[in-house]
């Protein structure tokens, strides 16, 4: 096993590093922003079938987060726990694992997407088929969370004259914008690999005793990480948090679980 004679507050190199990439790209983002370069736009993961999607995304989204909150909290789960396992497997190990729960997030959360924007596009072409202010109205609420006052401006205009051409032509181009909208829709944030880690620390201290905050009880790691899960799974079926890679997460848990199962069965000394 690694050890590594530390402060409480010192880090492992590679937990280290990835904190401070993950920082350093934060706040690279805005004097780009400033000229006119999106980074979110063009290192987030895009689905597959946007214009906008780039291979190299599936490893850059990892490091690309959305405010500082976001950021806070991956850094502070991935310091908390990943410096834990980085002393345990040592730096090599850790980083395979880290990459390997953060590309299997980005895979499983591809796969969701393409479903959905699948069945999205069949939305879609129902809509311009029969369009109508029913149909225009089920739309914007189950794709966009928001219900804007335009649209329903429209909806109530249009009940009024169904024929007008210029409804119909209007409520088109508003279904269209969502659909474009979702499928360029990028995907950032560490928090795949994040859910890998806290996976892979329940696995290797099942008893270890945890304080949550809300509320403030103590709770062992192997139930921590079950009921973060099952959360994770009822949230991502539902759709009932939006905004939020529940799937990713899930996925994270899932390929860092199939990871730790296939070095416990392939080498000699786990750690």
């Amino acid at each position: 096993m690694n050890r590594y004679q530390t402060s409480p507050f010192s880090m492992p190199p590679v937990v280290k590093n990835l904190i401070l990439i993950n920082v350093l790209m934060w706040i690279a983002k805005y004097p780009f922003m400033n000229m006119g370069i999106d980074l979110t736009e063009k290192l987030g993961l895009h689905y597959i079938g946007s214009p906008l999607f780039r291979p190299y995304q599936f490893v850059t989204h990892l490091f690309m987060h959305a405010d500082f909150f976001h950021l806070f909290f991956n850094m502070f789960a991935l310091y908390m726990f990943g410096k834990v396992l980085e002393m345990v497997w040592g730096p090599r190990r850790f980083l395979v694992y880290f990459f390997v729960t953060g590309l299997g997030a980005a895979l499983l959360h591809s796969y969701v997407t393409y479903l959905e924007m699948s069945s999205l596009q069949k939305s879609v072409a129902a809509f311009v088929n029969t369009p109508s202010p029913e149909l225009l109205q089920a739309f914007v609420k189950s794709n966009f969370g928001q219900y804007p006052s335009e649209v329903a401006d429209l909806v109530n205009n249009w009940s009024v004259s169904l024929t007008n051409p210029n409804y119909i032509q209007q409520s088109t181009a508003w279904v269209q914008e969502i659909f474009t909208m979702r499928i360029n829709a990028p995907t950032i944030g560490a928090s795949g690999a994040v859910f890998g880690i806290l996976l892979g620390f329940g696995y290797l201290f099942p008893n270890t005793e945890l304080m949550l905050l809300f509320p403030p009880i103590p709770i062992k790691a192997k139930y921590f990480v079950m009921g973060y899960g099952a959360i994770e799974l009822f949230l991502g079926v539902t759709g009932s948090q939006r905004g939020v890679a529940h799937f990713a997460h899930l996925g994270g848990m899932l390929f860092g679980f199939i990871l730790l199962k296939y070095w416990s069965k392939h080498s000699q000394k786990f750690y």
